[in-house]
């Protein structure tokens, strides 16, 4: 996490929100303040400390609750005011016992939906297969400016080629003991594959199957 506090934009009140997002499921848990001396607490210690600006004091999650919030990474976004950590947390993030904080559900329909979002509040479907699914709906609804769409579009000899490329970049980011892009590197290995199994029409559940057949 290569961040100091000369990096941040702290507003008049000397706070910037920070974002926090599980590392493994992306599922975004909460939103807090931290002032310098939180920051770099936050650095110092892996647990996300804030600023409460109703009890006027430092506060670390989780110590009442004993659900502390590990950091694993920390990003700055472009304009340098919001932090986004990326946290295994140790118990739910909200104080309602709620995983996240965002568990309510605006009650209206909107005319445009982002559809990896949506589908992510689909909590009885993993979120491979919603994954899958966004993959089908671009090969059956293509559109002019998606990249999956495209790709479809060109066929095995492309999609193969960024496979092959992907799984370089794997091996490359596991030669260099880079654990941050080795996971990088996994994901974008495991959607490609995914583009190549829906060209196919071959489902997650046709891999699994298989799986379970080789480890009976």
């Amino acid at each position: 996490m290569n961040i100091n506090t000369d990096d941040l934009k702290f507003n008049d009140q000397g706070l910037l929100p920070a974002i926090l997002q599980d590392y493994k499921s992306g599922k975004v848990l909460m939103l807090a303040y931290m002032n310098k001396e939180a920051f770099q607490k936050s650095i110092k210690t892996g647990k996300a400390t804030f600023w409460s600006r109703s009890r006027q004091k430092l506060w670390v999650k989780g110590e009442t609750s004993g659900n502390y919030q590990y950091i694993k990474d920390m990003k700055i976004d472009c304009d340098k005011d919001t932090l986004l950590l990326f946290v295994d947390s140790a118990g739910p993030a909200c104080h309602t016992g709620n995983e996240s904080c965002f568990y309510r559900k605006i009650d209206e329909e909107f005319s445009e939906t982002d559809e990896l979002n949506e589908n992510l509040l689909q909590e009885n479907k993993s979120f491979y297969n919603k994954l899958y699914e966004i993959i089908v709906d671009r090969k059956e609804n293509p559109q002019e400016n998606s990249y999956t769409s495209s790709l479809l579009k060109k066929g095995i000899d492309r999609i193969g080629k960024k496979i092959v490329e992907e799984a370089g970049e794997v091996i490359i980011a596991g030669k260099n003991e880079d654990e941050e892009e080795i996971i990088y590197e996994t994901a974008d290995l495991i959607y490609h594959l995914f583009i190549l199994l829906v060209l196919y029409d071959i489902s997650i559940s046709d891999i699994e199957n298989e799986l379970r057949e080789r480890h009976k």
